[in-house]
């Protein structure tokens, strides 16, 4: 803990509207420097926050990052509404990001690219229905499944090409890609459309459900626990959440 500069906790289930979860970490790990806070993007929530660490770290603001993402969307699901409550589940992971000196390639280690979108237009699509400036209770979610389907595919295929452009890899190059778990059919579908084969995809859905912004945490602590994931794999992060927000990160491991 006394190496860390910054805690970034990505929630949609906060422990409380505020002091921010993030807060609550420093505080149980014993940290009385640096600062922490939460990211809120739902299911895209591990995409925002890496992104951010590593916005933090290239402007020379921290040189180590603890990364989470946790949720308990047990808490907010409605148990009378079987389209949704079989879905989700409650887990947490973490990362941490740290400032090294690169030669400014692809090639180096870190994260090479972020991609992220958003659009609140979508919002009816996928939302929890309470709030404490709204109805003052927590709200359940609610969910229009084959709106979202729809969307999805083409959402996380258009941030992935745009990270492929912006670094000049291609679907080929890529050792392994860490998709929120959503649903296998949407991972399945985007995968298919990128070309990228079943065998390079991590998949960890069938475990914990959909556990929104930590599912990409979970299935990297999987992936590089048994050994699959190895230092100097190229890395293709990938989510798509409730507003909607999206996006995608290439990083090499």
């Amino acid at each position: 803990a006394a190496d860390i500069d910054v805690i970034i906790v990505a929630t949609s289930t906060p422990d409380n509207t505020f002091p921010a979860t993030a807060v609550n970490i420093q505080n149980r790990l014993g940290m009385h420097h640096g600062f922490a806070f939460d990211v809120q993007a739902v299911c895209s929530g591990f995409v925002y926050a890496v992104t951010t660490a590593d916005a933090y770290i290239r402007g020379g603001l921290a040189k180590r990052v603890l990364v989470i993402g946790a949720e308990t969307f047990s808490r907010i699901l409605d148990w009378t509404d079987r389209t949704t409550c079989v879905l989700f589940g409650d887990g947490a992971g973490a990362i941490v990001l740290e400032a090294q000196e690169g030669a400014g390639t692809t090639a180096d280690r870190g994260v090479l690219t972020a991609q992220l979108r958003s659009d609140g237009a979508h919002r009816e699509k996928l939302y929890v229905d309470g709030g404490p400036s709204t109805t003052g209770t927590v709200g359940h979610l609610r969910m229009e499944g084959r709106e979202v389907f729809k969307h999805a595919v083409g959402m996380i295929t258009d941030v992935i090409v745009s990270a492929f452009d912006a670094t000049g890899f291609t679907a080929d190059d890529v050792d392994w890609l860490v998709p929120h778990q959503a649903n296998k059919r949407i991972i399945d579908g985007s995968a298919r459309k990128l070309g990228i084969p079943e065998e390079k995809v991590v998949i960890t859905v069938d475990l914990h459900g959909n556990t929104s912004a930590a599912s990409i945490p979970l299935a990297l602590a999987a992936a590089a626990e048994d050994g699959r994931i190895k230092q100097g794999d190229l890395v293709l992060l990938e989510a798509m959440g409730g507003g909607f927000t999206w996006g995608a990160v290439l990083l090499r491991w």
